[in-house]
């Protein structure tokens, strides 16, 4: 008789492959449930110590592998992510590729292997590798689902029987290939905007074709178009759109002047920067009654002569925005609007649209009407002048101004109070020839004539948001475009603590928000004038959440407003165009406008903004190193703005120019980069250098194609 075959007992026998099969197959019949160990080895039957042990092991190796996921300590379940993502693709030069997940988990590293030559922003699909004991996860590319149809800039090499695109952006190692036949005229050394049209498998460099020729490299104009282009900024207003805007007429009908409030007689004027042409906001001022002020805040009516929809429109709504590079802007809005017939011109009658106040001396707001005007500015005031009458109490108008001036400090001295954060970054501005070259760096201090007009437009801004927005516990506001500012991350908070630590400051980082708010405005009143000054302004700014626009209000915590959007800049941003046309539709009476629509716009216009910012820090970046070339060799006294693993970043004193000394250059010592306390640390000499530093550099090179000023340490 054939002896009984013994069975496995708790795991003794079992090979790794079984009770790897038994653990997967146990866990996809429980998907959502997460198991100790203690549970699995009841649930498998494991009651041997090496089966436990093997066990153990086996789901270490599952979760290395992304198969299981540590919910918390001790506690597994099923990766229901699974092994396929889909996201966006962002590509390096230096071939460390990532793809961010759709769902926003942490970004997977793609080798230049498994890109499939994805590009950068692509939407793609990919599949997580087997991953190595203690090694990162990576991901391959499976299938690229959408093109960001991504433009290059860089500088044509055209040879005798080929071309091709040198670029200058970080996010691609091969130069672009462009057959003869596609460069569109262009010549060796110019400038070029460049698309890829294919990279086949095999090829090392992907293919282009040459969409616009730039000028060539080094030429003012060119650098500055190029810059728009690297952001895909436009640089060049349609033909068709200037054409519209033409035939638009700038007369005001009897029917226009009916309908709206006159204030032609009412002594209004500007005050705006000197070399502005685009004016969209004009202040009034009269005595009602002893201590009674009416003070009219009007705006650029724009959506008059925009309508909704109309080429010039879609053209607004693409742009979102006018972008301010150093030395030109490039408009939201075709010239002929935003410079002539919307701009509130001196000894014009415009239309305008208004918040018109009743002030008593306290500067308390008694009363407030919302109306479309015809407006007549008296004069037009440059920041400057305005600044000398409030300074000497002469000049044109001065009563007027000196009066509003008061006005305004009383508002500015409530907002700070009730939390309003004081964040005056000083600008660094050039002095620049008539061929775009920098002759000299000053500093745009933002004074009492600025403050004035910030004031009157923040409480028109306020005020608007607070009309739409206000309403009755069990009735829901109409929808419409707020300035939303979020709450600081308190891990940034903290982190800002400890960095100010050092340098003997401190803040709240807990408490109300008018009480975290008055801790930094004490910090920001503390480091003025103080060398150490821009670099804390920076770092808090950098704790500080990105305002935005949406339809869903949160309040904006910079300012301490639970309402607040943006109606006094319609010229020069979309969001301001928005709001203009709502409000009219919600005075008559209308109908809550479409969540979606308004939502998808702020998004939008949100994300220009972003891109404009960078490209008007890319525009000074660019007359830094430019004006920085022309002194190689000298010494500046600088502080330490920024540590990394490569180096140090060093912001001169005198100009606010940035640089970096690379590692290389910091003398004959091994570093370590102890990003905690944002410092080097020498491991020899156990020289050290920390963020805020002083130090003295000397100038070694200014790379005007990458926009980079390279230092040295000045010998001591």
């Amino acid at each position: 008789m054939a002896k009984k075959k013994k069975e496995k007992k708790g795991g003794k026998h079992l090979k790794k492959k079984e009770l790897v099969e038994m653990l997967l197959s146990y866990f996809r019949t429980k998907p959502n449930e997460a198991f100790s160990l203690k549970q699995l080895f009841q649930a498998l039957k494991l009651t041997t110590h090496p089966g436990k042990m093997l066990c153990i092991d086996v789901i270490e190796e599952m979760v290395e592998d992304n198969f299981l996921i540590e919910v918390e300590k001790g506690r597994y379940k099923i990766n229901d992510k699974g092994q396929i993502l889909t996201g966006t693709f962002q590509r390096k030069s230096n071939g460390k590729n990532s793809f961010i997940p759709d769902d926003g988990g942490e970004p997977i590293f793609i080798a230049e292997r498994n890109s499939a030559h994805a590009m950068n922003n692509d939407k793609v699909k990919i599949s997580l590798c087997a991953k190595c004991k203690k090694r990162q996860v990576e991901g391959q590319v499976i299938e690229i689902l959408e093109h960001a149809n991504e433009t290059f800039v860089g500088v044509l090499k055209v040879s005798k029987n080929y071309a091709f695109l040198l670029t200058e952006a970080n996010t691609l190692a091969n130069d672009i290939f462009i057959p003869k036949d596609k460069l569109k005229g262009g010549k060796d050394g110019d400038k070029a905007v460049v698309r890829i049209t294919e990279w086949p498998e095999e090829a090392k460099n992907p293919f282009g074709e040459v969409i616009d020729i730039l000028g060539k490299a080094g030429d003012n104009t060119t650098e500055m178009h190029a810059i728009l282009a690297e952001y895909g900024l436009p640089y060049t207003y349609p033909q068709a759109v200037e054409a519209a805007a033409e035939k638009l007429s700038a007369e005001i009908t009897p029917e226009d002047y009916a309908e709206r409030e006159d204030f032609r007689d009412v002594v209004t004027f500007t005050i705006d920067p000197k070399d502005a042409k685009d004016f969209d906001d004009a202040l009034s001022i009269r005595n009602l009654k002893p201590g009674l002020w009416e003070v009219g805040v009007h705006i650029a009516d724009v959506s008059h002569y925009v309508k909704e929809g109309s080429i010039i429109d879609k053209e607004a709504v693409k742009r979102a925005t006018s972008v301010y590079l150093v030395d030109r802007t490039i408009p939201m809005l075709p010239e002929r609007l935003c410079n002539f017939i919307c701009s509130l011109r001196p000894d014009e009658e415009k239309l305008a649209y208004s918040v018109i106040f009743d002030m008593n001396d306290k500067a308390e707001v008694k009363n407030f009407r919302i109306r479309h005007t015809v407006i007549k500015s008296n004069r037009r005031f440059t920041y400057e002048e305005a600044q000398q009458i409030i300074e000497t109490g002469e000049g044109d108008y001065k009563e007027e101004i000196l009066e509003l001036n008061r006005l305004a400090q009383i508002l500015r001295e409530k907002r700070m109070s009730a939390g309003s954060i004081n964040f005056d970054r000083c600008e660094v501005k050039f002095e620049i020839d008539e061929n775009g070259k920098p002759l000299s760096v000053y500093f745009k201090v933002s004074k009492e004539a600025n403050k004035l007009i910030e004031e009157f437009m923040l409480l028109a801004n306020r005020t608007v948001a607070e009309y739409v927005g206000k309403v009755p516990k069990n009735k829901k506001p109409k929808v419409f475009p707020y300035r939303i500012h979020d709450l600081p991350d308190p891990d940034k908070l903290d982190n800002l603590n400890q960095f100010i630590a050092r340098f003997g400051y401190k803040i709240r980082t807990g408490g109300s928000k008018v009480e975290v708010s008055k801790s930094l405005n004490h910090l920001l009143t503390e480091i003025n004038g103080k060398k150490e000054q821009n670099l804390i302004e920076t770092v808090s700014l950098r704790a500080m959440q990105k305002a935005r626009y949406s339809i869903y209000n949160i309040g904006h915590y910079g300012l301490g407003f639970d309402y607040y959007t943006h109606f006094t800049s319609p010229i020069r941003r979309y969001p301001d165009l928005m709001v203009h046309r709502l409000l009219t539709r919600y005075l008559a009476g209308g109908r809550s406008a479409q969540a979606d629509k308004y939502e998808t716009l702020c998004e939008h216009s949100s994300a220009m903004e972003q891109t404009a910012a960078s490209a008007e820090r890319a525009s000074v970046k660019y007359k830094q190193v430019e004006f920085m070339g022309d002194r190689i060799g000298q010494v500046y006294d600088g502080v330490i703005s920024g540590v990394t693993e490569w180096g140090l970043y060093v912001e001169i004193n005198e100009n606010k120019c940035e640089g970096m000394i690379a590692m290389r250059d910091l003398g004959n010592d091994f570093y370590e980069f102890d990003e905690k306390n944002y410092c080097l640390i020498g491991r020899r000499h156990h020289q050290k250098f920390s963020l805020g530093d002083p130090i003295k550099i000397k100038v070694a090179r200014a790379n005007l194609a990458k926009k980079q000023l390279d230092f040295v340490l000045a010998e001591a």
